[in-house]
């Protein structure tokens, strides 16, 4: 005995699922038209009934049987002219209902014609009026009933489902539709869709695919709570980063997760589908458009060059290598120390290009001698120095350390460049850099000075190119905050109005691509948008989880720590802007180093190799009057967690700052 199942009068029998045997479509076609002429049928002797009362005059008899078979005549061609013979009753819509119509109007017009010729008195026009009205209602039914049942019956599957997640869709346009067509569309969905959310006053109280348009973006914490919302998907494509924030800031205080129609599938006019629904991430909330580059203009600066990355395999370093190799350059040598993450890169980059000469080096950038043969041998065209200490309150430890890296190992590398007969090099710089409060600031600071000293007697071009923080580097606040949530907090803030400059790592890198090779000056500054600050990006990021911030996960601020700033700038008081040369690059003239610079290096070295970190900040002092050490420090603000053992910075009297984890807000640019 076959089964099936009814859900109030909706018979789903296996013919009827997927893999079942079909139906050739012209039997198909043959049962459309049959059912159809059923209907057409039934609709004259309605509107006959109607016209006289239920008794057909005997006069009208003998020629109804001759108009019947004429009215189904011209019908049926009239349907199968404009295709209506092969339906699909699951994937019907707007455009064929209007088809139907049209064949009706169509049929009608003939028949009235044809009437008026053969039996005027026997059938009346109002006859025909009737019938057109029954006829376009009952082939509405048969076509469009199956489908609306199925969606029903499969809304109801979603409704009742174990884990069904009560959706509201933000964007009542056409890329709403779209997407609720596709997941109202799809049995396997898990998205029970409540209703949507507009802020065009045209769409409030109006439905769309049968589900109503609820309000305005604002009214959202209300709709949540009514509905019981677990779940909101964005379907506005291009939907600013304000108002991407805007939204999260409503749902803060709700437990739902995020989802959104990347900017990318916006040109996709009549494509837009769940699948291409990605999780909400901290790239949508950047205070800036996005970043269109010219591929064609880079790969004419790459293509066919000689180009050598140190630090390759960091964060920045290695997205350079990736960029540039995807332009054909003559031959690509990635230098780091790391040997592991070098190792693993060049893997990637030799199956993605295989024709592509790569050459992986494991050298320390200290060692000038080891650089200098790395020059002579494969006699780089352009240097792209991304090699340095980073972390802020390591370097702060360290001292000397960041001064023999960033400082020296600049110069070491300058200078292979110099040897060698290198057209371009480009420091990768931070805007730590200004009036630096940090040892890695004032270090980085200082390799911009001494790039400037190399290239007054060099033949190289020397560029510096100084930007903020990039999302997930290593050490950026991005992953970091990630562990934190999925351990269950807390998340970690230094201060609630620290501020920081954000731009994706492929955004950046493409710009110092541009920036460092194209010949604009010797210190260029990218524009990073307007800075993000670091607590709001912490409530957002706990928000797109699903979960509520200080409720679920705790924001927990810790103080700044030595040689950190509430907030950072991309140029000082001392640097003239010049010009913007292009699209988020600009060009600045600093100062020039002191006259005494050599000598003050040689004072430095002397003291960075002895670990003499007093006279390494005295010596900095001298060398960046903006300088201005960092005393150990801890500012906690009101309502934040109890203090826990850790580092005395004032004494044991003092209070002390609770340890963080490694990269604790804090990213650096390089």
């Amino acid at each position: 005995m076959t089964s099936s199942s009814k859900v109030e009068g909706l018979s789903i029998t296996p013919a009827s699922v997927e893999g079942a045997p079909r139906s050739s479509p012209l039997l198909c076609s043959l049962r459309t038209l049959l059912v159809d002429a059923a209907l057409i049928t039934g609709a004259l002797f309605f509107a006959v009934l109607m016209r006289f009362d239920g008794v057909l005059p005997a006069e009208g008899r003998e020629d109804f049987p001759r108009a019947l078979a004429l009215l189904l005549a011209v019908r049926l061609v009239a349907l199968v002219w404009l295709g209506l013979h092969r339906w699909s009753f699951r994937r019907s819509g707007l455009n064929e209902a209007v088809r139907l119509v049209m064949a009706n109007v169509a049929a009608s017009i003939v028949f009235e014609f044809l009437r008026l010729v053969f039996f005027a008195r026997a059938v009346p026009g109002q006859v025909v009026a009737l019938e057109f009205f029954a006829t376009t209602t009952l082939l509405g039914i048969h076509r469009f009933a199956p489908r609306m049942a199925r969606q029903w019956y499969l809304e109801q599957r979603r409704s009742r489902a174990d884990g069904a997640l009560r959706t509201l869709i933000v964007g009542a346009g056409s890329a709403g539709d779209l997407l609720l067509r596709d997941l109202m569309r799809g049995s396997g969905s898990p998205w029970h869709v409540i209703g949507l959310v507009d802020d065009d006053p045209g769409k409030q109280g109006t439905f769309l695919n049968g589900k109503p348009v609820l309000g305005v973006i604002d009214a959202l914490p209300e709709l949540m709570t009514k509905h019981r919302v677990t779940q909101v998907l964005i379907a506005i494509p291009r939907l600013s980063p304000e108002r991407t924030r805007h939204i999260l800031s409503l749902c803060r205080h709700q437990s739902v997760s995020f989802k959104i129609i990347p900017a990318s599938f916006a040109y996709l006019d009549e494509k837009i589908s769940a699948a291409m629904l990605h999780d909400l991430s901290p790239e949508h909330l950047l205070p800036r458009d996005a970043i269109a580059f010219d591929h064609q203009e880079v790969h004419r600066l790459v293509s066919g060059r000689r180009i050598l990355v140190t630090g390759g395999a960091g964060s920045i370093g290695s997205e350079i290598t990736r960029q540039v190799a995807g332009h054909a350059p003559a031959s690509l040598v990635v230098v780091d120390i790391n040997e592991n993450e070098l190792y693993l890169l060049v893997r990637q980059l030799q199956a993605r290009y295989p024709g592509l000469p790569v050459s992986s080096v494991v050298a320390d950038i200290r060692d000038l001698d080891r650089m200098l043969r790395i020059g002579q041998e494969f006699r780089p065209q352009y240097v792209f120095h991304a090699a340095a200490h980073k972390h802020v309150p390591l370097m702060e430890d360290s001292p000397e350390e960041a001064i023999k890296n960033n400082v020296f190992g600049t110069q070491n590398v300058a200078r292979m460049a110099d040897t060698c007969g290198a057209e371009r090099f480009i420091l990768i710089s931070t805007d730590k850099a200004v009036m630096p409060s940090s040892v890695m600031g004032a270090s980085k600071r200082l390799a911009e000075m001494v790039i400037r000293n190399i290239a007054v007697t060099s033949r190289t071009t020397f560029c510096a190119v100084r930007f903020g923080n990039v999302l997930g580097s290593a050490g950026s606040v991005v992953p970091l905050f990630k562990q934190q949530i999925q351990a269950g907090g807390p998340v970690t803030v230094t201060h609630p109005d620290c501020t920081r400059y954000f731009m994706i790592i492929p955004e950046a890198v493409g710009l110092v691509v541009m920036a460092g090779l194209g010949g604009y000056g010797e210190l260029c500054i990218l524009d990073m948008g307007a800075p993000v600050r670091i607590a709001e990006l912490a409530a957002n990021m706990i928000t797109m989880t699903g979960l509520v911030p200080d409720k679920d996960i705790s924001i927990v601020y810790t103080g700044l720590r030595p040689g950190e700033k509430l907030e950072e700038t991309l140029m000082s008081d001392e640097e003239e802007l010049t010009q913007q040369v292009r699209n988020r690059i600009k060009v600045a003239r600093s100062p020039a180093p002191p006259r005494d610079f050599d000598l003050q290096l040689l004072r430095l070295d002397r003291a960075a190799r002895a670990g003499d970190v007093q006279a390494v900040k005295l010596t900095l002092q001298d060398l960046i009057p903006s300088y201005t050490p960092s005393k150990p420090r801890n500012v906690l603000v009101p309502g934040s967690a109890p203090l826990m053992d850790g580092v005395n910075p004032q004494g044991a009297g003092g209070p002390r700052t609770p340890p963080l984890p490694l990269g604790a807000e804090q990213t650096a640019s390089a």
